[in-house]
């Protein structure tokens, strides 16, 4: 797809790998809709206005099916039609298993997994009538090779990649694309805050021998949007992590 002029929705894209979405897509010349629980503030849309494309704050929660709607429709009501949907917005809780709670599992799933339908029903049958769509479902490689402590992540991002491949097979008679990522180890907030001797541990189990950056992600991001031949894989962007 040409994303000049095109109308994308980044869900979770107030910072990190959301953020780093955005932008990139801002780049390309397309128009952007930020999205996150709280608030968007003034200075982030004018941060992303300055790529020259236009920009809006919609904020709301995913995991909730109406909220999902009334942020699309507030969406198009602004922008127009949305062409491409970027399914970030995430959360975690890690605990072992025989320490997790059912709420530290349910609330999990209702965020990656259940959001990411939350946001993709109601849009996917716009983009059925418009003929033309990108949906790219952010999953991990926890959900691809497991890891412990993440038995809720894990799941959630397992169901995320099934979820990608289902889609993808219902919508491609209509032109519309849907993959996945699947990131590995980014330095984001959550990476900054963990000591180096845990830095130099995890860098140990990557081949490449380092972290990532959320550019490495946004860029998968447009390769999978521009590309109208893909559909239905998962890209791990992980240094080699899940060879």
């Amino acid at each position: 797809m040409e994303l000049q002029d095109k109308n994308v929705f980044v869900t979770g894209s107030t910072r990190g790998i959301g953020l780093a979405i955005a932008k990139a897509f801002a780049q390309e010349g397309a128009n952007i809709v930020l999205n996150g629980r709280k608030e968007i503030s003034e200075e982030l849309i004018a941060e992303i206005k300055n790529f020259g494309v236009n920009c809006i704050g919609v904020s709301g929660d995913i995991s909730d099916f109406s909220s999902a709607k009334q942020m699309i429709e507030q969406a198009q009501e602004q922008l127009g039609d949305i062409h491409v949907l970027v399914n970030n917005a995430g959360m975690n809780n890690d605990k072992l298993l025989l320490r997790m709670k059912e709420e530290d599992f349910e609330s999990v799933i209702k965020v990656n997994l259940t959001g990411t339908f939350n946001m993709t029903q109601p849009l996917l049958k716009k983009m059925m009538k418009q003929k033309q769509g990108v949906i790219i479902n952010m999953a991990s490689v926890s959900g691809l090779m497991g890891n412990m402590g993440q038995a809720n992540y894990a799941a959630s991002k397992a169901g995320v990649v099934g979820f990608t491949k289902t889609v993808a097979k219902e919508a491609a008679s209509r032109g519309i694309t849907c993959n996945a990522i699947a990131p590995g180890f980014i330095s984001t907030d959550m990476t900054a805050a963990l000591s180096d001797k845990v830095k130099t541990q995890i860098n140990e189990t990557i081949p490449l021998q380092h972290l990532g950056n959320p550019e490495d992600v946004a860029q998968t991001a447009i390769f999978l949007a521009q590309n109208p031949y893909i559909t239905g894989q998962v890209i791990s962007v992980d240094g080699g992590l899940t060879i």
